[in-house]
């Protein structure tokens, strides 16, 4: 399941975090990276546990918990504090084809969570870089994605996926992972295909109506079926 999420920043927001991020000093991406990714990661990011980062970060946190569309996509139970990167062209900055760890583990708060679902935020308008983008392979093929910024995308962490080489500009994002409360991603996608289809019959037939009422406790239950909490 692939699912983009738009405007979960504004514009101002955007615009005030990169003219926080900046001032500031930036490192070598591998640093975070895995043993593979490592091997195929050229990028920089805000050391992640840097005051900056963390105070962006919650900023990002607080405005997912309020996204009506990213809430029913993911159904979080632990979102990892969001991390931020940026691809130079100059410096032929890229990602080489990889999978995110399977685990993830905060230093500060002890978090650990199993990565189900990967988030790339973009914080850079698709005009602003050339190349850049996040290819996200699946059982249909290859998918490339170039959101405005402010928008948001979500995929199986288990995807392989890459970042081209950026050839013009700079590439900024926030990345991070969440732990969803339906751990199975298919269970997951029925949920949320679910979940649309009865806010459109809200939308037409209001909360009151009984089909709609029964197919809310349809969704519930389902979720209760499968939560791992």
């Amino acid at each position: 399941m692939l699912i983009c999420v738009p405007e979960v920043l504004s514009k101002a927001d955007v615009g005030d975090f990169r003219r926080i991020m900046d001032g500031c000093a930036w490192e070598d991406g591998r640093l975070t990276a895995g043993a593979q990714s490592a091997l195929v990661k050229s990028n920089e990011q805000l050391p992640p546990d840097s005051e900056v980062a963390r105070k962006l970060g919650n900023r990002i946190v607080s405005a997912l918990t309020a996204n009506p569309r990213f809430l029913s996509a993911a159904i979080p139970l632990h979102i990892f504090p969001p991390l931020f990167n940026r691809y130079v062209a100059s410096d032929g900055h890229h990602f080489g084809v990889h999978v995110d760890n399977a685990v993830r583990g905060d230093r500060l708060t002890g978090l650990r969570i199993r990565t189900d679902l990967s988030v790339t935020l973009f914080l850079s308008e698709p005009d602003e870089y050339d190349g850049g983008e996040l290819v996200i392979e699946d059982l249909y093929g290859s998918h490339e994605i170039k959101l405005p910024a402010g928008h948001l995308v979500l995929y199986p962490a288990s995807s392989l996926h890459l970042v081209t080489p950026v050839t013009r500009g700079v590439r900024v994002a926030s990345f991070f992972w969440l732990q969803s409360i339906i751990r199975d991603a298919q269970a997951r996608s029925l949920i949320f295909d679910l979940d649309t289809a009865i806010q459109a019959l809200v939308e037409r037939l209001g909360r009151d109506d009984p089909e709609t009422v029964k197919l809310s406790g349809i969704y519930h239950n389902l979720i209760r079926h499968w939560a791992e909490m």
